[in-house]
């Protein structure tokens, strides 16, 4: 086991308790797929989140919300905690392009912001790969704001449809915006090979291990991380869905030579996100 000194926890939700009735997918995943308690529903006040970051030695975290929602509790915790807490902004309708990405730029304005986010599978009933035309205006936005897109990858939890978050759909957006920060997020399986080779390939292309408990990492990436991949994989929970505590416990328990977990943990995330 290797000591944790210092950390980013790059994807954490505190506003779940908010969001009113859960849907039945996001019910199944809590029972079927996380086997979690309802705690996994709750909203966080911010200085038990402060406190908890202290505690484990997390440095800053970046925090989900929407755009067109500028009231939210995630909103006002970054407000209050700018040097601590960013934001990941998402919520767009690709389908309308102009008042979102209108939209996203004042918000990046007005806010600390990290990184925008977007799941293929989780709006436009899934036939929207993140190769599709239709993110273009986002893709070309985030360059124009320097601002990193984060993309969901790999099969869903929720049975809802998975291709379009097969990472090969990256490898045209790659090649077509070479100028754009992406980070593949909530891990890529069973697409881990793919993911891996088009990270080899591209030099502007990260992967985010959030959602996934880090005991369950594959061999390849953990190899991968160990070797060529040593500046590519960031680390975040994904708090409540995995809590920050339980993934720093195992993150410091897999065989990774210090520099590298240091890299996986803070130095990668500071560098990608926090460098602007």
């Amino acid at each position: 086991m290797t000591a944790v000194s210092r950390a980013n926890d790059c994807l954490v939700n505190v506003d779940m308790g908010d969001r009113g009735k859960q849907p039945d997918w996001m019910v199944r995943v809590k029972e079927d797929y996380f086997k979690a308690d309802q705690t996994m529903f709750s909203s966080r006040e911010l200085p038990e989140l402060i406190d908890e970051m202290d505690g484990l030695g997390v440095k800053r975290a970046v925090i989900l919300c929407r755009y067109n929602d500028p009231e939210s509790r995630a909103v006002k915790f970054a407000t209050q905690e700018p040097e601590r807490l960013r934001l990941g902004v998402g919520g767009f309708n690709l389908l309308r392009p102009v008042p979102s990405m209108k939209g996203l730029e004042t918000f990046v304005r007005n806010n600390p912001v990290a990184y925008a986010n977007v799941g293929p599978s989780f709006w436009g009933d899934g036939m929207y790969n993140g190769g599709d035309a239709v993110y273009y205006p986002l893709y070309a936005k985030a360059c124009e704001l320097e601002l990193p897109i984060c993309i969901n990858t790999g099969l869903p939890g929720p049975p809802i449809p998975g291709e379009a978050q097969n990472p090969i759909h990256l490898d045209r957006v790659c090649c077509r915006f070479p100028e754009l920060k992406l980070c593949m997020i909530h891990g890529a399986d069973p697409w881990w090979d793919t993911a891996i080779r088009l990270m080899i390939k591209y030099a502007n292309l990260h992967l985010m291990t959030s959602a996934w408990a880090p005991k369950y990492l594959p061999n390849s990436l953990l190899h991968y991380m160990a070797t060529r991949g040593k500046s590519k994989i960031i680390f975040a929970s994904d708090s409540p869905v995995l809590s920050t505590t339980r993934c720093l416990t195992e993150a410091s328990q897999l065989e990774l030579e210090p520099e590298v977990l240091d890299g996986y943990l803070w130095a990668n995330s500071e560098r990608f996100f926090f460098s602007n």
